[in-house]
């Protein structure tokens, strides 16, 4: 304007902004409507968008850190529905939200619901399923499932362009899980823990007989159930985890590999409308891309040590990423298709990170230590989306970055105790050791836990 050129005549940001008075109009071409044209969170507003799915993650953080200590209070299966029911519903009255912060206030305990069925459901299938279901269910059977539902995602919101119709098109599904109260039993382990030794023996004879095996006439040793009896009275909490030098090591490894694998996988997942073409396909693509990877882990766990199985995927999703900058400009095809693989890679760690983490805790206290490394996932899902802004900057930093830690957490994968064909610890001093500490002397109940892993039919046999 009056000829002059914005950035040498005149600068723009010196000039004072007229807000806008007229409204808006908005392109009606990929989203009929969504919570931006709801409430207008453009201009002034546009720091609500994002700030929305960051408080759903701060949502789940949560829930990550309470989740853990009711399941292990609670049991299993209660905190299981009751979050059911809790995500279930606050969805439903999400769809009438009436403001944004209506929206977000409801997004925030949709979110701690979320996880917190997530984990119990989780730690409850590691507990009761055998020996060759448990890597099945903690991989296929879990994260297959969950690569579907991100594949039917793109698929609902390409016919359904409403957000309030999309997002309790999402929802009505969760009422499909009541009848599951009565086919899904509580944890004989859990049970164990507590002191109620009949009820977890009804579990097992019920499972024995659906399975057509005869169980035996004793299952618990006697002697067993008295050291487990004089211990009932003890409760853990969180501070549990950092008892002994060992489980603080484990803790803080687990941490630091966890946040890192979700600021990689949430990071890339994220960067996903950015890559080019048809963002529903690209949405597709990104799900269907996390099947093979699944399956990988699932064959990895069933044949390889965990501990070189998680570091393989790690370095070569991280090593995948770093590489994107050496690829020129205009090969858009080789840099997607270097994405997908870097994804295909954390996706796996991803998966195996689960079965490897809840195999490290004992029993009195796994579903905190998984709800606490999960925790740490969910910080680095809260703060995954500036890696991907860093690209304003830098189109090679955000991978440069998440590559480069993704690395550095298979090295630190290497130092953790291998697990693969050991029994599930039940005590603080069952657990394994990390490689360069000292190792102690095994005690008498963990040598009897040894003696009885020979012995088939003892419950405490869940070596793989």
């Amino acid at each position: 304007a009056l000829g002059l050129r914005p950035g040498s005549d005149v600068e723009l940001e010196t000039l004072e902004q007229e807000p806008c008075l007229d409204g808006w109009e908005y392109s009606r071409d990929v989203y009929r409507s969504t919570i931006v044209t709801e409430w207008n969170l453009v201009c002034a507003n546009d720091w609500k968008g994002p700030l929305s799915t960051s408080l759903f993650f701060v949502g789940v953080l949560l829930g990550s850190f309470i989740s853990g200590q009711l399941s292990d209070k609670f049991g299993r299966k209660n905190v299981l529905f009751a979050t059911l029911a809790m995500q279930t519903g606050f969805s439903f009255i999400q769809v009438f939200s009436t403001s944004w912060e209506m929206f977000s206030v409801l997004f925030v305990l949709v979110g701690m619901g979320q996880i917190s069925n997530y984990v119990a459901a989780f730690v409850l299938g590691t507990e009761i399923l055998g020996k060759s279901i448990r890597v099945l269910f903690c991989t296929l059977g879990v994260c297959i499932f969950y690569a579907i539902g991100y594949m039917l995602l793109p698929l609902f919101a390409f016919f359904i362009r409403d957000w309030r119709m999309l997002l309790l098109a999402l929802t009505l599904p969760g009422l499909l899980c009541i009848p599951l109260w009565w086919v899904i039993p509580e944890s004989p382990r859990w049970l164990i823990s507590q002191g109620r030794f009949q009820e977890a023996e009804d579990i097992i004879r019920k499972a024995a007989k659906i399975n057509g095996i005869t169980a035996p006439d004793v299952i618990f040793d006697p002697s067993e159930l008295q050291d487990v009896n004089s211990q009932k009275q003890q409760t853990y909490t969180i501070l549990d985890l950092m008892r002994t030098r060992n489980i603080l090591t484990i803790t803080i490894m687990s941490i630091l590999i966890w946040m890192t694998i979700s600021v990689g996988y949430f990071g890339l997942s994220l960067d996903t409308p950015n890559l080019h073409g048809d963002v529903y396909v690209n949405t597709f693509l990104s799900a269907v891309t996390e099947v093979p990877a699944y399956v990988i882990s699932w064959l990895l766990l069933r044949n390889l040590p965990r501990r070189y199985s998680m570091a393989a995927a790690l370095f070569l999703g991280g090593c995948v990423l770093l590489f994107i900058q050496l690829v020129p400009s205009h090969i858009r095809a080789l840099s997607i298709l270097l994405v997908m693989v870097g994804k295909f890679g954390i996706t796996s760690a991803f998966s195996i990170v689960y079965v490897y983490t809840a195999e490290l805790y004992p029993t009195v206290v796994r579903n905190m230590g998984v709800g606490a490394s999960s925790m740490a996932s969910r910080l680095g899902s809260i703060i995954s989306p500036y890696f991907v802004y860093l690209g304003a900057y830098d189109r090679f930093l955000p991978y440069i970055l998440m590559g480069s830690l993704t690395v550095l957490s298979g090295i630190l994968t290497l130092f953790l105790p291998e697990s693969y064909g050991m029994p599930l610890p039940d005590t603080i001093d069952q657990m394994l050791l990390v490689k360069g500490l000292e190792y102690r002397p095994a005690s008498s109940t963990t040598r009897d836990t040894k003696e009885e892993e020979e012995n088939p039919e003892i419950l405490k046999s869940t070596a793989f």
